[in-house]
């Protein structure tokens, strides 16, 4: 395992799910953590845990070049996470133009901030995601497939994947890209996804809503797994053999994927209430019938495989909205 004691780290992205429990394990291991701060989230786990108070808070927009730029040179960044971005297909359906301000000039900036500071950056690892693919016939995905977004929130994540790869092509930028399935675990506080928002109706005696008609399929992705993928890649890029890991891509996944219905039903297990069916309500849009990740190339340039069982995740994940919706 690389060593993460005394390493300079800047994590876009901090308040949010995948932010926050990678900055709380950066924190344990020992790293200097730098997080760029958009807005105040009081419930947030990087308030909420005193996380950002053991690291450095930089005020301001991935849209802000200057800052980004001035933030990597003044706290001597060596590894970048980039994992800001706007991250709500419905969101994204319905703003298209501020969520590609976020996710696409978000990321020529950190990128090109990272070109200019070259002589401190070693790593920078990007995120994606598997709805950069877009829609293809054949799956599970693998790191080969086409990206074809056609939806915004889907298009947002091809340009960030591409242009994450054409800043390796072009100036040898040490980046590598991650395409994680569905992200959940305790903390999100985004309610209109599925998991947090199907665990807080069940604890609530609600039945729970499904917007789609629960046939869609997809790989749920426990955090805790992310945040071990994330920082095993980017010690792989810190390693004798790093630049091997360069302008590469990865999938991150649990390689089982389930409908929505299925998924409800094992929460509803978690929960202990299997007696609130969910209200299907069959009106989402702009999204993928099915969506799932071949892992082989994780497993055999990283040794890397999740640690986690969905009954084990689940029950972490519904303990922890438990008592936070308990106050």
């Amino acid at each position: 395992m690389t060593s993460w004691k005394g390493r300079n780290v800047f994590v876009t992205g901090a308040s949010g799910l995948l932010g926050a429990h990678s900055v709380r394990e950066l924190l344990d291991r020992g790293a200097h953590v730098t997080v760029l701060l958009r807005d105040w989230v009081p419930n947030s786990l990087l308030v909420k845990e005193g996380l950002l108070s053991r690291a450095n808070a930089v005020r301001g927009e991935l849209e802000d070049l200057e800052l980004l730029v001035r933030a990597l040179n003044e706290h001597e960044i060596d590894t970048v996470l980039h994992l800001g971005a706007q991250t709500i297909v419905g969101t994204a359906s319905r703003s298209p133009l501020s969520t590609f301000e976020s996710n696409i000039r978000g990321t020529w900036n950190v990128l090109e901030a990272a070109r200019e500071n070259a002589r401190l950056v070693r790593c920078v690892v990007v995120a994606s995601s598997d709805k950069a693919y877009g829609e293809h016939e054949r799956l599970p995905y693998t790191e080969d497939a086409p990206l074809q977004g056609r939806f915004p929130y889907d298009v947002s994540k091809s340009c960030t994947d591409l242009i994450a790869l054409s800043y390796f092509h072009t100036y040898r930028l040490p980046v590598a890209i991650t395409r994680c399935g569905n992200l959940y675990g305790g903390g999100d506080l985004n309610y209109n996804r599925l998991i947090p928002g199907t665990i807080r109706s069940l604890l609530e005696n609600q039945r729970p809503i499904v917007r789609s008609d629960g046939s869609f399929v997809r790989d749920y992705f426990y955090v805790q797994d992310a945040v071990a993928a994330y920082l095993d890649l980017a010690g792989a890029m810190h390693g004798s053999d790093g630049a091997r890991f360069h302008g590469q891509a990865f999938n991150f996944g649990t390689e089982t994927p389930l409908s929505v219905l299925e998924l409800v039903e094992r929460i509803a297990r978690a929960v202990g209430r299997a007696d609130l069916p969910p209200v299907i309500q069959n009106q989402a849009s702009h999204e993928i019938p099915k969506q799932y990740l071949d892992c082989a190339k994780a497993r055999a340039w990283l040794g890397w495989k999740p640690r986690w069982t969905l009954e084990q995740a689940l029950a972490e994940t519904v303990a922890w909205y438990r008592a936070h919706l308990a106050g």
